[in-house]
């Protein structure tokens, strides 16, 4: 029997987006979809099959050249009308996500939902203000869209991950085929049928729900694309580059992370490990670039452990439909098993669990929920101080000096992101020796008009801004006599 929605979701779409119309997988299958924090079924959605990308990217490379040759003015208003239809509809989605991976309905209709709005307003901004083409010598240097883009998103910031490929890639003049994940594909299929209601043109983007052996490989491998923009964890990100490279087309990826905080002498401690803390916790601590490893001065280790205590200990954990709740559960009942598994391989590696832990008692009964947890007496080569756990997993680190503190931040393959605290000029100067795309310091806020991405097997390519929007754009050169 097929799954009701809960009505505080109200229906959902159960179809492919191919071309502007509403559409049934060729499989036949569906994939079913769960609510994390009651582990109930909430509705099911194709499984898409490669006919359907197919189908798909016929679509998209229909409507690129009437989208490609629309001028900026016009391509601007197109995502200002998305972007006040998705303003219009933002509560509605917040419940959508909250649904569907678990998110409390605070973060929910803020960063998951808010942001993504910011990053359309972004790139109308972009689209009003064109830049010249630039002159050099006798060459006039043109930037033109690259074709059929196919973005690949992840569960854990649904519609934020899925906006930060295909705004850009709308807005240099292309056309978009979306796989979103399995885990999450609802808030795609929303975002489609806004787009539809906005007027965005057929074709120019297209949401294939499926899951990644099947729909996400067939559209990294597929001929009529001509680059990928995906985003998961390095693993799979080195089976899209992989498959990508069998047709040399250009592929984006942005992949996990370890990232480092550094608290500094001259650091105000207490608000240096709060403010780690909460990063570390956001989104149950499924966040790529959340600062998963403090670091603090040896005296000072003992203090910081008790103030990272006090500080987690405010993380209420519990059903994301309630307002008091800042934890939600992880996304499903995998990630809460490989969760748990770190935080025992941290304790057979010696490390002491300040709070939390994978046997603490206080959680629902229902729902894949993990405590909040410290670690203490971490040492860098330890599992949890170099694998990304994806869960509110915080351990701390001691080091003896500042470039103890550096060499440990740099030990680790990734190198997405990592924060420095400390007076200014010493800060810099430490955040300029770290191998990292992002680095905060005392708490520098988001820049959603500033590059992100990340060194070594945190990626290749930068997303946001006008770095995000050259991603998706081919350099011609024309001389000139």
């Amino acid at each position: 029997m097929r799954p009701r929605p809960s009505p505080t979701i109200g229906p959902m779409r159960d179809e492919l987006f191919i071309g502007g119309e509403w559409t049934a997988s060729s499989s036949g299958g569906w994939i079913p979809v769960e609510n994390p924090a009651t582990e109930e079924l909430v509705t099911r959605v194709p499984d898409a099959t490669a006919d359907d990308v197919d189908r798909a990217v016929a679509a998209a490379r229909a409507a690129f050249d009437k989208w490609a040759a629309a001028p900026p003015d016009e391509r601007a208003r197109v995502l200002a009308a998305l972007r006040d239809a998705l303003r219009a509809r933002q509560s509605e989605m917040a419940r959508l996500i909250t649904t569907e991976m678990g998110a409390p309905l605070k973060l929910a209709n803020g960063p998951q939902t808010a942001l993504p709005i910011g990053v359309l307003s972004s790139y109308v901004d972009l689209l009003r203000e064109p830049a010249e083409p630039e002159r050099m010598g006798n060459s006039v240097v043109l930037r033109e869209p690259v074709g059929v883009v196919g973005a690949i998103t992840p569960w854990n910031y649904p519609l934020h991950q899925a906006m930060a490929k295909i705004a850009p890639a709308l807005a240099a003049g292309n056309t978009v085929v979306h796989k979103p994940s399995e885990v999450t594909p609802l808030s795609a299929l929303l975002l489609a049928e806004i787009a539809q209601d906005a007027g965005v043109p057929r074709g120019v983007y297209n949401v294939v729900t499926g899951t990644g052996p099947a729909a996400g490989e067939a559209l990294a491998a597929h001929p009529g694309v001509d680059t990928v923009s995906f985003t998961g964890s390095t693993r799979a990100g080195r089976r899209v580059a992989a498959i990508g490279a069998e047709t040399v087309k250009k592929v984006t990826l942005e992949l996990g992370g370890k990232s480092a905080c550094i608290v500094l002498d001259s650091a105000d401690l207490n608000t240096a490990v709060k403010v780690c803390v909460a990063n570390c916790f956001l989104n149950s601590g499924q966040s790529c670039n959340a600062w998963t490893r403090l670091l603090v001065p040896a005296s000072r280790r003992a203090e910081a452990a008790g103030m990272a205590a006090t500080a987690a200990a405010k993380y209420t954990v519990g059903d994301p439909t309630d307002p008091q709740t800042r934890l939600g559960p992880l996304v499903s009942s995998a990630q809460r098993d490989r969760v748990r598994a770190y935080m025992r391989s941290g304790i057979d590696d010696g490390a002491r669990v300040v709070t939390g832990g994978p046997e603490a008692d206080g959680l629902p009964p229902r729902g894949y929920f993990v405590a909040p947890t410290i670690f203490d007496g971490v040492t860098p080569s330890m599992t949890i101080a170099q694998e990304e756990i994806f869960g509110p997993v915080l351990s701390i680190i001691e080091y003896g000096g500042v470039d103890d503190a550096v060499a440990i931040a740099n030990d680790t393959v990734y190198g997405l992101a990592a924060a420095v605290w400390g007076e200014d000029e010493e800060a810099m100067a430490v955040a300029r020796r770290l191998r990292a795309g992002q680095v905060d310091i005392n708490g520098g806020a988001f820049n959603l008009m500033a590059p992100f991405g990340g060194y070594k097997q945190s990626g290749v390519g930068r997303e946001l801004g006008r770095y995000g929007l050259e991603e998706f754009q081919l350099v011609k050169s024309v001389q000139l006599p």
